[in-house]
Formats: C-alpha cells, sequence, structure tokens
C-alpha cells in the first residue's frame, strides 16, 4: 500500500530515477526486481530495453516537431511546439539517469534528478496552458502567449527543482526521509495538471466542434498514460519475476508514455486546420479536379454581351489590347469585368489570423 508522501513502497517495486535520493535509510530505496543490465566495453549499463524505447520516443517526437512546424497557420502552433521541446529535453535527461551514464554515487546525480522533475511539471503546466490556447482568451503565437507559457513553465521548473534539491540535500525543513514535497508535485500537482486539460479539451471538443471523433485521440491518450503508470507503480516487480528480469514495468510504461504523447499530437492536428492560401508547407498541396466545366456554362454569359460593344464593327484601339470598353447600356457594370462577376471576391481564412479550429 502506497502511504502519502513515501516513495518506499513504489521503489520497491520500481527503480525511479528518485528511488537512490529518498527514504527511509540514507542509501535510499532499491527495487526488489529490475531488468538486466548490459555491459559495454568497461561501462555497465541499465534499463537497457527501456532505452531503446526512449531512442524511439527521441526520433518520434522529432518527426511530431517537424509536422506541427510545417502547419504554418494552426492554431497553437508554436505553443505546442513548446510542449514537445519539453518532452524531448524529458527523454534526454531519463535516459542519463536510468542508464546510469550518470553514477548515483555522483555529485552531480542530485541535480540531474533534481531537473529532470522539475522539466516533468513544467512539461504538464505546459501541456495545460496549450489546453486553454482552443479557448482564445487570447491570441495564439502573440508575445503574450508565448511569453506568458514560457514564464510560467520556468517558475513551476524552478519551484520543483528548489523543493527536490532541497529534500535530496535536506536543506532547511526539507528531509529525504519525508519526501512529501517532491511526492506532491511529482504525483499531485502533476495528476491535477492532467486532468484539468483532459476535461478542458472534452468541454473543447462537445462545444465547438460538429463531430466528437477528437474525443477518440485525447481519451486514448488518457488510457495509454494510465496504464502506464498502473504498470511502472503497481505491477513492475511482478512483470519482472515472470520475464526472468529481461523486462520490467518501466519499458511498458516508457511505451505506454510515448502513445500517450503521440496520441496527444494526433488530437492537436485533428482539431486545427491551416488556411491553403497562406500555407508554405513542405508538402505540395494535390488539387483534385473532379469535373470540367462544360462550354454550354458560359452561353447564356456569351450570348447576353453580344451586342453591346458600339464599336465591335470597327477595328480595336491599339492602346487597348483587351478591345473595345462596355457602355453602362450593356449587359454589364463598367466597373467589373466577367470574372469578377462570376467569381465574386470571398473572405480569406478561418479565423482572424488565417488558421481556425476545424468543423466537422
Amino acid at each position: 500500500m502506497v502511504a502519502f508522501g513515501s516513495f518506499d513502497d513504489i521503489c520497491s517495486r520500481v527503480t525511479l530515477a528518485v528511488c537512490p535520493l529518498v527514504g527511509s535509510t540514507s542509501l535510499g530505496s532499491d527495487a526488489t526486481c529490475y531488468s538486466r543490465n548490459i555491459e559495454i566495453g568497461s561501462a555497465l549499463i541499465f534499463q537497457a530495453s527501456t532505452l531503446i524505447i526512449d531512442i524511439v520516443a527521441v526520433f518520434m517526437t522529432i518527426i511530431m516537431i517537424y509536422h506541427i512546424k510545417t502547419k504554418y497557420t494552426a492554431v497553437g502552433r508554436k505553443e505546442m511546439v513548446m510542449f514537445f521541446y519539453l518532452y524531448l529535453i524529458s527523454i534526454v535527461l531519463d535516459f542519463v539517469l536510468i542508464s546510469g551514464i550518470i553514477p548515483t554515487s555522483s555529485v552531480v546525480y542530485p541535480y540531474f534528478t533534481a531537473g529532470y522533475l522539475g522539466v516533468i511539471s513544467a512539461l504538464v503546466w505546459c501541456l495545460l496552458l496549450n489546453g486553454f490556447v482552443g479557448f482564445q482568451f487570447y491570441e495564439d503565437g502573440t508575445a503574450l502567449s508565448l511569453w506568458s507559457m514560457r514564464l510560467s513553465s520556468l517558475i513551476i521548473f524552478g519551484l520543483t527543482f528548489f523543493i527536490a534539491i532541497g529534500t535530496f540535500e535536506n536543506i532547511a525543513s526539507l528531509k529525504s526521509s519525508n519526501p512529501i514535497g517532491v511526492f506532491i508535485m511529482w504525483y499531485i500537482f502533476n495528476s491535477v495538471c492532467l486532468g484539468i486539460y483532459l476535461l478542458s479539451q472534452i468541454f473543447l471538443v462537445v462545444n465547438t466542434l460538429d463531430e466528437y471523433w477528437p474525443l477518440g485521440n485525447i481519451l486514448f491518450s488518457a488510457v495509454f498514460f494510465i496504464i502506464g503508470q498502473v504498470i511502472t507503480n503497481i505491477f513492475s516487480a511482478k512483470i519482472c519475476e515472470a520475464v526472468k528480469h529481461y523486462l520490467d514495468g518501466m519499458f511498458f510504461g516508457a511505451i505506454c508514455t510515448l502513445l500517450a504523447v503521440m496520441m496527444v499530437y494526433k488530437y492537436w492536428d485533428s482539431i486545427t486546420k491551416e488556411d491553403l492560401e497562406f500555407s508554405v508547407g513542405g508538402k505540395a498541396n494535390v488539387w483534385e479536379v473532379k469535373e470540367a466545366m462544360a462550354d454550354e456554362d458560359f452561353a447564356p454569359y456569351a450570348q447576353s454581351t453580344m451586342g453591346t460593344f458600339p464599336y465591335q464593327n470597327q477595328p480595336y484601339h491599339t492602346g487597348n489590347p483587351y478591345g473595345p470598353p462596355p457602355t453602362v447600356g450593356g449587359g454589364m457594370p463598367p466597373q467589373q469585368s466577367p470574372a469578377h462577376q462570376q467569381y465574386p471576391m470571398q473572405p480569406q481564412g478561418g479565423a482572424n489570423y488565417g488558421g481556425g479550429y476545424a468543423n466537422y
């Protein structure tokens, strides 16, 4: 049973980056079962299977960032890119911490771990703010939107970092034997942010879009994330024993977290659209002509303009390559050309700034 504010029970089942730094003993807490290590040269690499997923996650994140950047007029493009940058940083930090590249005995290990916890909290906070971008309280992509997200995420990062490093180093009233501050930021704060984000997106889809297909994406994301956390924090030791130390819960937790983040991207992509007129993306727009317009469609217009030119039996004036001007008594206004009459000007863009949320 997990005790509030204690990592002892959790760390007895799974080897989290924070486990060597907190616990009832000065040596931290160790898992009873963890995946096999591999030796590369003279280096011992921990959690090799999880590291493979981290490498895949890095490449997938780079691909998603690229596709987001090519949607030049999509709502919240710059804000969403910020979320994926933070996720990319968290993957790199997770890689160096759980692999043993930075030994747990190193003097910098507590600082890297505190930084990792801070990035995770800033990550979920950034995702929460991305959820409010869709409500258009202020225009996305502006200095107000971007800097408010950057500064507030930096504040959350700093707050979590100082709570964590104070706990690890037993500064002031913070104690590694009672890491309640770290527990609150890691489990309570992050869970509340993710819960608010999920509810806000359900409300946004139900009240804004004509169809509810995007709900499937965001709900799948929530399901993947919950499954990953349950496997990591509860069933890791049982999985490890069942497969004879080849894998543990961290492997499946990393997979589920990656799938959850990919579904967040898919959800954002499904509710945004870009204005084709202003899009200069990396891929060309393919236009399909359904059917050719028949010549008879122009016949009424051609007949209505016959005989309206007083100079039709005279040579055209050499200064006007388009023929004589129409008279006011003819079949068309003097200010408008036939092209303007047949194809009137239409307002461009789905929103005030070019893009918009898709109405299915």
